[in-house]
């Protein structure tokens, strides 16, 4: 038989036709050009996917495309105090420790570090073709929802009981996790849980949670709207009911509210199977397929679960969707993981060299101290015994079940380190091999009777006794699974075993006994006050609290970290915990007897007050009440003063007792003194008035009240508001 050849000039021309062929083919693979817009970029995917593959990518665990070489992506990823569940990472303050910072710049330098962390790390992960859960950009963090009662054990993921505090730290978190680059994020942030959602976890699947209009502007929804207009990518729904309505299948908070009213551009994400809670738990649906039909109709986009996944085609196939609100859903998603460089050249992203050495650095672990440093809250300091001279001290005790803990340092949600210091490392290390420093455990979290330690500190100069709560105490349903109440608390009170261990040391020991408490909440301090010469609050203070700690007890640094919530003396001067109404709870709206005030913590100095400028009155909505406060510093030692503004309203129902509108925190050299400035627009004065539905400026007199806790008076003015429009 004859060959047949092909002449190579004939070869070479086919060749460039298919080559051309080909490259035209790239090209019109507009959503991989980076230099198109977004929106083209996603509607030009949304028309090469088929319906079954578009499906397939509405659920967290997002499949594979591989005709359009599209991997795999699991969108769960949890960034609370630090890349968490995802091995090496820097392990910062619980959530509610670095509220207690009262440091919103210091939080966003933070998450700037944790979407740091978390771009190495999926450039690590990927490149070893690596997909997995809590490897990628997607970060379902910051908890906002509003910490309204301190038996709820997931209180301390958020910023406290304050709406102004939690919406500005918050913002700031938000901003450091998506960066500063327009059009493009390093990693993207997640405000949740949308709306009206904390505690009691026993109940957070089935409850109805009846709250009126004022309540949930005021207070449920302020840091939600105020993280949308910091262009939050995402919104998690939560698992309840609002005023009857599922969070992720009614009107009335993700359409009307988040989309309508507030302009909401990013995905709605729901919380893990609440969708399936839907129609199991809560029987507000009939079944699964009119149920991600009713969700995607009220605006969510992904799905912590496979309902969507499972149940959009047979909603179809029923006719109570479309594949038309199919490509709408989607949309928002693809966007999200456009802007995040998803579909770009890899080597082309500023983050492409983020490695190993961009992973829990030096500079990390010190901004991890820092962090800790200001989030511990002294709250007595009997004779001055604060801060202890090094020389006059040469044996330590240091006793009690959180003193060698890690749970007591990293919290729930968290990452892990290798470089986790704990309260007997950090003041073994503080004070060097020529001072004797001893350890127990002293006692566990129920025995009464048994202890251990005891004599040994009462053979010490002093004993530091590290007690308190942990993680499994105290956080959500199933991970705290020593709580008795299914990660809620019960009582305020501290292990009955604690406070017998305290009473102990202190009956065998005349010499110093400083208390150091970890938790998450408020706990009962009297309780164990009488017994001991100082305590300090260290909340879970992260992978560097023994450290900070440290720095505090030797005078390293003033403590200076605030209470970001009150502490109440009894449960039994609250409401019920199922009642989400304000009245009576939270320092805005609590006029009974307390502990300690929200904003409250002592220092090693004293700061003194004075006005600079005093504050401006109000005509109109567009004006600001501005002010300036001189602070100096009259002690003997350098410090951090956080100087806090507080509004009171005028004689109107329902107004709040007094409401923080301000804070500062500034560093002070002693003997010196800095001015601080405070601008309030007039915006924020308004309330929602319940019969028109609407903000509005009440007319009146108001008091703008400076201080250091929201119960300290240190300066005060009244400004007249004239306008009620």
């Amino acid at each position: 038989m004859r060959k047949f050849f092909m002449p190579r000039t004939i070869f070479c021309l086919q060749f460039i036709c298919c080559f051309a062929l080909f490259s035209n083919a790239q090209e019109k693979e507009l959503y991989r050009n980076s230099n198109a817009s977004v929106d083209a970029r996603v509607n030009d995917l949304l028309n090469r996917l088929t319906l079954e593959e578009k499906i397939s990518l509405l659920g967290y665990n997002s499949k594979p495309v591989p005709r359009l070489d599209i991997p795999a992506y699991n969108w769960w990823n949890e960034g609370l105090h630090g890349v968490a569940r995802a091995g090496k990472a820097t392990v910062f303050p619980q959530a509610i420790g670095m509220a207690a910072t009262f440091n919103d710049s210091l939080l966003n330098e933070v998450a700037n570090v944790i979407s740091t962390e978390a771009r190495a790390k999926y450039n690590l992960s990927t490149q070893l073709q690596r997909h997995l859960q809590y490897m990628g950009l997607t970060f379902w963090s910051p908890n906002i929802n509003i910490f309204r009662d301190p038996r709820w054990g997931r209180g301390q993921e958020t910023y406290g009981e304050d709406p102004f505090l939690t919406a500005s730290m918050g913002t700031a978190y938000v901003k450091g996790l998506q960066g500063n680059d327009p059009g493009s994020l390093k990693t993207s942030a997640t405000a949740k849980h949308f709306a009206v959602h904390s505690g009691p976890e026993a109940t957070r699947h089935t409850a109805n949670i009846i709250v009126d209009e004022k309540d949930l502007r005021e207070t449920y929804l302020y840091a939600f709207k105020k993280l949308v207009d910091a262009t939050v990518e995402s919104v998690m729904c939560a698992y309840n009911r609002v005023n009857d309505q599922p969070c992720c299948t009614g009107d009335a908070l993700l359409k009307n509210i988040l989309r309508y009213e507030w302009k909401f551009k990013g995905h709605v994400v729901t919380d893990c199977w609440a969708l399936e809670d839907v129609w199991l738990r809560h029987k507000a649906l009939p079944n699964a397929a009119v149920t991600a039909a009713a969700a995607i109709k009220a605006g969510v986009n992904l799905d912590c679960s496979n309902l969507l996944q499972d149940d959009v085609m047979n909603a179809i196939k029923q006719n109570l969707l479309t594949a038309k609100e199919v490509d709408s859903t989607l949309a928002p998603i693809l966007r999200t993981q456009m802007k995040l460089g998803f579909y770009n050249d890899p080597v082309s992203s500023r983050y492409a060299k983020f490695g190993e050495d961009s992973v829990a650095n030096e500079y990390h672990k010190m901004l991890a101290r820092r962090a800790a440093q200001q989030s511990m809250v002294l709250l007595k300091n009997d004779k001055n015994i604060l801060p202890l001279d090094k020389s006059k001290y040469g044996a330590i005790a240091v006793v009690g079940p959180n003193a060698a803990s890690l749970d007591a340092l990293v919290a729930n949600y968290h990452g892990v380190s290798d470089k986790t210091v704990n309260f007997v490392e950090g003041i073994t290390a503080a004070v060097g091999a020529g001072t004797r420093v001893e350890y127990d455990l002293g006692c566990d979290f129920s025995d009464t009777a048994h202890f251990g330690g005891v004599w040994m500190a009462g053979n010490a100069d002093v004993t530091i006794a590290v007690i308190g709560l942990s993680p499994v105490y105290e956080g959500e349903e199933g991970d705290a699974f020593l709580s008795q109440s299914g990660g809620d608390r019960n009582s305020l009170g501290l292990p009955a075993s604690q406070i017998a261990y305290i009473k102990a040391l202190r009956k065998a020991n005349k010499q110093p006994i400083i208390a150091v408490v970890c938790a998450g909440s408020d706990v009962d301090i009297t309780s164990i006050e009488p017994y001991v010469d100082a305590i300090v609050y260290a909340w879970y203070p992260g992978e560097q609290g023994g450290n900070a700690f440290a720095d505090i007890l030797f005078g390293k640094v003033s403590p200076s970290g605030r209470l970001p919530l009150t502490f109440y003396q009894s449960l039994k001067d609250l409401p019920q915990y199922s009642d989400y109404n304000m009245k009576g709870r939270t320092y805005r709206y609590f006029d009974g007897p307390i502990q300690y005030a929200f904003g409250f913590g002592l220092s090693y100095t004293s700061f003194a007050y004075a006005w600079d400028r005093r504050p401006t009155p109000v005509s109109s909505l567009q004006d600001t009440v501005t002010f300036s406060v001189v602070v100096k510093n009259e002690g003997k030692m350098d410090g951090d003063e956080v100087v806090q503004a507080y509004i009171k309203y005028p004689n109107i129902e329902r107004m709040p007792l007094k409401e923080l509108k301000g804070f500062k925190r500034i560093s002070i050299a002693s003997g010196g003194q800095k001015t601080v400035q405070f601008k309030i627009p007039a915006t924020e004065l308004q309330k929602w008035d319940l019969k028109e539905h609407r903000w509005k400026l009440y007319a009146g007199e108001y008091t703008i009240v400076v201080g250091s806790s929201s119960t300290d008076v240190k300066l005060k003015s009244q400004i007249e508001v004239k306008s009620k429009k």
